[in-house]
């Protein structure tokens, strides 16, 4: 042991009686003896051997050496005899130690509080027991001038002591106080180091997090001002430098990083920051004298700093010299650090940089392993009891990847996670993950507060969710939906720091998450109300649809699965989608039902995002019928009036009659449509063609709205453009109709939605994205014009010069009638050429030309007219691919589902001879003819958003002769069939008329 500067009381240890030793000297007091660890105070020492016994030498004014024998050499702490001490630390006049069992014992100056006893002393002479510690194993303390700190093995911090300048962190305004008292604004960080300086304090976590707090009088908490906190604050400024270990001087504070870097802050008005200057630094710097080094190990005294570099076995030292502490044998301070004279290269010093407070997941793989180890359940209980714990044990140490822990970086190594659960999962440890399942529910998550004090303190949201007990039913009510409930509760910006952890994870990670509580809704619809009251069932249900709330929104912005596997299909069984819909559309409109609501105020269609198309399509319809009930109603009542007042002329139609002619079908569909308000549109649509006495059941609307599309589709009014690779219509940008065609086409299509009608459009799924306001992507122009689409993503991806290549600029060059036209796509575009700095707006100015700028007058008719009809909240409920399927049906044809779901009339039945050729033919005709029967029975070639099962025929016998033809009443999908008496024959007579379809006839 070398030791150099004040020896006025002994505190060196070395017996001699001069003041101050310039130059260090050898101590041979332990030689031999395994000397661990020296702590040393204003005038005082403690020596800790390896075998666990502590001798102390000094000043003894108010007892701090813990024994009364002479302090020039260092003498045995006798009453410490019966402990094995692992730790020890001295403040101005106090001292204080740690055993191996985590008990602190605290001898010396205690007035201030600072011995933790609970009693202000001013001397206590033999060791004491801290008591109130005795709950806790304490791993590391520290002393300050007048307070202590002490850091638990599961993470918790306590201080005492003085508090004049807030050096115990507990806020502002509390009092010094005589016994230890937790610091909770710090709880659930993976604490790694603690230290104290004269009057502030120190935190650092496992992943180099830095918290400081207390007196800041020069700068020394290194928050860029000299403002006393009161509260823990993080150093933001080190949150990059991968800090492993702070010290503490009276004023000053010097952090280490793991490359060997060096930074001070604070008092340097004895040079003993180290920066060649005596100037005070209120933010973090770093020692450039030792740039180039790898610092290993550092100590900071009151007024001065030391610093080991390993590659040359030197110690560096700066500040105050007054007494010979820098021993550099110099009489004078120094600004800059100078090498500690006399002393050998010292190969093998290193610094214990970290107290780890929860063990890493190897240490406890071997452990779980060899279960021969009597401790390791109590110390997985531990762990299981404490968050920091939990937030410590899986870092990613891959490229120090949890040193850059931050709201998109979690640290967090999955594989270890799922690691130790999958072995607590084993039967050899049942007992273990009941144990863990107990702490969850009656510690962790109750525990779990709404504004974390850190990112690190987050990393348990994420490992609880990997835990396979939350996905056990029986577990939901007591974790899982708690777990929601603590997420819920999060503050806004710790609750986005979630969201952005979400969004990295593997989508199959996130694809369970969501399966989990989609399982908690079944769950709570199924058999909730056999198990919990009503106020918990609805308490419950709403936590989880809220958490899948969030998990949505977290995928629409990072696309981690499909936007249908948030669908829950089983809700249309356990729910009444339609009264469902009637509570949320009351509570909405802000109408007080008059009796109680089953489910209580959740209303699934509060988060459409879990309704499958068919239950939206469910809910659509009953906005329909209900708006068209108003609508009636309305009119109903006002016939009333009407009558009172003897103006029959007045009268109003309940039904939203259209009279048209099949030769001037657009003309009269205008007229007609022109003369009716937006409540007319809402009312039940009934289509009369002139000269025809068909009752409209359904089919003749089907028919008008097949025949009017048909023609307004024509390529003679130039309306849309066909692309012929796609086969697809958009808006044309040089027509030569009226704008009110577009918005007729838009009515049109609302009409059919809310008439419960499919019609044939071929428009691609952007006209329905921008209908709800979805913004098109590269891909719709790929669907639209997929030359178009794959030459704009080959620019996007081209390694090479893009200029040179694509000779491209912020222009697009158009066709009309033979006439070429340049567009210009941005002002001035054509003398701004597309470059790999530029092509992404390219890109995004040449989508917005062709989607909105160039059609916006058309389009923006269009949608006028459908929303005139369809708009509102309840459109929101639907994806644009929905909502696409609600106006043109699908292809997901299942022929085989169709007739297993046939039905039959007069003398036919399945087991019939003409309806078993019936389906033989039909099943051997080509696609194309099927769906050409599909229009001759249905009016449409397209199947209902519900599916085929939705689509129920109708086969019904007829006794006409061979010879007639089958005929199809479009309005019940019923189809009228003469007993044919040979395949050949039917299959002839159906084909004629299949093929020989058009308009609309009643037999």
């Amino acid at each position: 042991m070398l030791c150099w500067g004040s020896s006025a009381s002994g505190q060196l240890g070395i017996g001699a009686s001069e003041a101050s030793v310039f130059e260090p000297r050898s101590c041979c007091m332990f030689d031999g003896r395994g000397l661990k660890e020296v702590a040393c105070g204003s005038h005082h020492s403690l020596f800790l051997l390896h075998d666990g016994s502590v001798y102390a030498s000094g000043s003894n004014s108010c007892g701090q050496l813990g024994h009364d024998k002479g302090g020039w050499r260092p003498e045995l702490v006798g009453a410490l005899d019966a402990q094995k001490i692992a730790g020890v630390s001295c403040g101005q006049a106090h001292s204080l130690v740690v055993n191996e069992q985590g008990q602190v014992f605290a001898w010396g100056a205690g007035e201030g509080g600072q011995l933790g006893l609970g009693a202000a002393e001013e001397a206590v002479r033999v060791p004491r027991l801290i008591k109130k510690l005795c709950e806790h194993r304490i791993s590391q303390v520290m002393c300050g001038k007048q307070h202590c700190i002490a850091l638990s093995k599961d993470g918790q911090l306590f201080v005492w002591g003085e508090n004049s300048s807030g050096q115990l962190g507990l806020g502002k305004g509390e009092p010094s106080t005589l016994s230890p008292q937790p610091l909770r604004s710090l709880c659930g960080i993976p604490l790694a180091q603690i230290s104290a300086g004269g009057d502030h304090s120190f935190a650092l976590s496992l992943s180099g997090a830095v918290f400081g707090w207390g007196k800041n009088s020069a700068g020394q908490l290194g928050l860029n001002d000299e403002q006393d906190r009161a509260v823990p604050c993080h150093i933001k400024f080190l949150r990059s430098q991968k800090v492993v270990y702070i010290s503490c001087g009276e004023e000053h504070t010097a952090a280490l990083t793991k490359e060997g870097g060096l930074f001070t802050f604070g008092n340097g008005s004895r040079g003993q920051l180290g920066h060649d200057s005596t100037r005070n630094e209120p933010l973090p710097r770093r020692v450039m004298e030792l740039m180039g080094t790898e610092v290993s190990q550092i100590a900071c005294g009151r007024h001065h700093t030391l610093a080991f570099v390993p590659s040359t076995g030197l110690v560096y030292a700066f500040g105050c010299n007054s007494q010979g502490q820098l021993g550099t044998g110099l009489r004078g301070n120094a600004k800059s650090p100078l090498p500690v004279r006399n002393i050998q290269p010292l190969c093998h010093c290193r610094i214990f940089i970290a107290v780890i407070n929860s063990e890493s997941l190897d240490s406890w793989r071997m452990k779980l392993h060899d279960n021969s180890d009597s401790s390791i359940t109590n110390d997985i209980i531990l762990l299981f009891s404490s968050t920091a714990c939990w937030n410590a044990s899986f870092l990613d140490q891959s490229d120090d990847r949890h040193f850059k822990t931050n709201p998109k970086v979690p640290g967090i190594n999955f594989n270890a996670v799922r690691l130790l659960f999958e072995m607590l999962m084993k039967p050899s440890f049942a007992r273990l993950l009941e144990q863990a399942t107990k702490s969850f529910e009656s510690l962790l998550i109750p525990q779990l507060p709404c504004s974390p004090p850190d990112v690190e303190a987050m990393r348990i949201y994420l490992i609880l969710s990997e835990c396979p007990a939350l996905q056990d039913s029986k577990n939901y009510i007591s974790l899982t939906i708690p777990l929601a409930m603590a997420i819920l509760r999060l503050d806004a910006n710790p609750s986005k720091v979630l969201d952005n952890w979400w969004s990295l994870m593997d989508c199959e990670v996130f694809s369970r998450l969501v399966e989990m509580y989609k399982s908690i809704v079944v769950f709570l619809l199924t058999g909730g109300k056999a198990l919990l009251m009503p106020v918990f069932l609805e308490s419950y249900t709403s936590a989880a649809l809220r958490l899948l709330e969030k998990l949505n929104k977290v995928n629409l912005k990072v696309h981690r699965v499909e936007y249908n596997h948030f669908y829950i299909p089983d809700i249309s069984r356990l729910v009444d989608i339609q009264e469902d819909y009637l509570k949320w559309f009351l509570r909405k409109a802000d109408i007080k039902m008059r009796y109680p609501p089953v489910q209580g105020s959740v209303t699934l269609c509060a988060y459409p995002f879990i309704l499958n198309a068919q239950a939206k399509t469910t809910v659509l319809q009953t906005d329909a019928e209900l708006q068209m009930q108003m609508a009636v109603s309305g009119a109903n009542l006002h016939n009333v009036f009407v009558l009172l007042t003897m103006e029959p002329l007045l009268a109003r139609n309940p039904f939203l009659v259209l009279h048209v002619r099949r030769n001037l079908l657009v003309s009269d569909a205008l007229r007609e449509l022109t003369v009716y308000n937006d409540v007319d549109l809402k009312k039940p649509l009934k289509v009369i063609f002139d000269g025809e006495e068909a009752v409209d059941a359904g089919g003749v609307t089907k028919e008008f709205f097949l025949l009017l599309l048909k023609e307004l589709m024509d390529p003679i009014y130039g309306m849309f453009t066909q692309y012929s690779e796609s086969n697809l219509l958009w808006f044309s940008d040089k027509c030569f109709v009226e704008h009110n065609w577009f918005h007729l086409i838009g009515i049109i299509c609302g009409l059919a939605i809310y008439n419960s009608t499919v019609v044939d459009l071929h428009f691609p799924l952007v006209l329905y994205k921008k209908l709800l306001n979805v913004s098109p992507t590269l891909d719709d122009l790929k669907e639209l014009s997929p030359t178009e689409g794959r030459s704009l993503q080959q620019l996007l991806e081209y390694e090479g010069d893009v200029e040179e290549t694509f000779c491209l600029n912020f222009a697009i060059t158009r066709e009309y009638y033979g006439i070429t036209e340049v567009k210009e796509l941005v002002q001035g575009g054509k003398t701004i050429a597309v470059d790999k700095t530029n092509r992404k707006e390219f890109v995004h100015a040449y989508l917005q030309y062709v989607f909105s700028d160039s059609v916006q007058e058309q389009y923006s008719a269009f949608s006028s007219g459908f929303l005139k009809v369809c708009g509102g909240e309840i459109l929101s409920l639907f994806q644009p691919s929905e909502l696409m399927a609600m106006v043109v049906g699908n292809n997901n044809y299942n022929w085989e589902e169709m007739e297993k779901n046939a039905s039959y009339k007069g003398e036919f039945s399945a087991s019939h001879p003409t309806v078993k050729m019936f389906w033989e033919v039909f099943h051997e005709f080509p696609l194309e003819k099927k769906k050409q029967f599909l229009l001759f029975l249905t009016g449409s070639d397209r199947i209902p958003i519900h599916g085929m099962a939705s689509l129920r025929i109708v086969i019904q016998s007829t006794a006409a002769e061979e010879h007639y033809l089958p005929v199809a009443h479009t309005c019940y999908n019923m189809l009228d069939m003469p007993c044919y008496q040979t395949k050949e024959t039917l299959r002839h007579r159906l084909t004629q008329a299949v093929e020989q379809y058009e308009g609309f006839s009643l037999v």
